[in-house]
């Protein structure tokens, strides 16, 4: 035992500290250790557990780490794969937080912000039109995807809204055609109101992890939905951060490698310093430990569930629209002027034309920025 979890030790830490462009890459990488190099699984196995992953809420690639060290090495093997993965790109994020709270106010750095804030935008732009096809595959999801992001732009809570699209979608896979779109379009009046936003304040390390543990706890989808559920509970409801500082945080989370939740290790730095950063951390991630291996015992028959399908077909349109939703108002402290709009259009041009790895564009965008910050 203890020499599988060496090799689990070895493995996961070695692709936490540099497996660079987001889940997808994360789980071709993963794919090539444990099934091609490794024999550790079969394809078969493999693509069951990325099934899975889809399944619970949490980081789709982080919790396939540990769904692997679960089988490899039982709950031990679970604890040290997601450790594993976690802790290297937690530790880059954690030096970029330092630099960021101590450089920040220099002009050099707020440069580089200038340029990567339009770029982030660009490249959430990117994965929402990849994800599009997908998960709007039908007219029934493509109605529901417009009554949720209807309900956000008016402020219906995001959590509300995810689990009423699933309920949703269960309800309209079997009325079908125009009670469908009856069915998706009531989700703007039924749904939770959003909470009323608190007073600013500096958040206890206590508040940190709950706040960062009911994300981790109820988000679906891509990391991109990541964005969604950080402005409505951070910046809307909390008012722990401001739109920009929101952005740099996302930016972060590209550009390092690992897990992209490891943005909660940058806000909790920011806003609480080392122990606040290991407060957030360990909220966010929390959650995927304790769903994998709850769920982990009954993977054949939540695959084989038309009902998990089809709540899970409307947890990601949900997902989707309010991705959509967020770009849109974050896009006013991004794009300031001429060159930010400029920059963000060249930045979606090249992503959705040439598809190179994000960290490339955005260090092409903090670059950038900085020249033109530094002409003026």
């Amino acid at each position: 035992m203890a020499g599988r979890l060496t090799e689990l030790a070895v493995v996961f830490g070695r692709l936490g500290a540099t497996a660079f462009g987001g889940p997808a890459a994360h789980v071709a990488l993963m794919r090539e250790e444990v099934v091609r190099r490794r024999g550790w699984l079969d394809d078969a196995s493999f693509l069951d557990l990325l099934g899975a992953t889809n399944l619970i809420p949490g980081p789709n690639s982080t919790e396939l780490a540990i769904h692997i060290g679960f089988l490899r090495g039982g709950l031990p093997g679970l604890v040290v794969a997601g450790l594993a993965f976690i802790v290297p790109a937690a530790g880059v994020t954690l030096a970029l937080a330092w630099l960021y709270v101590r450089w920040s106010g220099l002009p050099a750095f707020e440069g580089l912000l200038y340029g990567v804030k339009p770029v982030v935008l660009a490249i959430v732009i990117q994965a929402i039109a990849a994800l599009a096809p997908h998960a709007a595959r039908t007219a029934r999801l493509r109605w529901l995807g417009a009554a949720v992001a209807l309900a956000a732009a008016f402020g219906v809570n995001e959590i509300a809204l995810i689990f009423a699209a699933g309920a949703v979608s269960i309800v309209s896979a079997r009325l079908g055609g125009a009670g469908s779109a009856l069915a998706a379009l009531g989700i703007a009046g039924y749904s939770a109101p959003a909470v009323a936003a608190l007073p600013a304040a500096t958040p206890t390390l206590g508040a940190l992890f709950l706040a960062f543990a009911k994300i981790g706890s109820v988000l679906f989808g891509s990391g991109y939905v990541l964005l969604a559920f950080l402005r409505a509970e951070l910046v809307e409801r909390l008012g722990w951060l401001s739109e920009s500082q929101l952005i740099d945080a996302i930016a972060v989370g590209q550009i390092t490698p690992g897990p992209v939740f490891t943005t909660a290790t940058f806000i909790g730095y920011v806003l609480a310093g080392p122990g606040g950063a290991l407060a957030a951390t360990g909220g966010i991630f929390a959650p995927a430990f304790v769903f994998v291996a709850l769920s982990a015992p009954f993977l054949a028959r939540m695959r084989a569930s038309p009902v998990a399908g089809a709540f899970l077909d409307g947890v990601n349109v949900a997902s989707l629209a309010l991705m959509a939703v967020v770009v849109g108002q974050l896009g006013l402290a991004a794009i300031v002027d001429a060159p930010t709009a400029l920059l963000g259009l060249a930045a979606a041009a090249a992503l959705l034309m040439l598809k190179p790895n994000p960290t490339w564009i955005l260090l092409a965008g903090g670059a950038a920025g900085w020249l033109l910050h530094a002409a003026r």
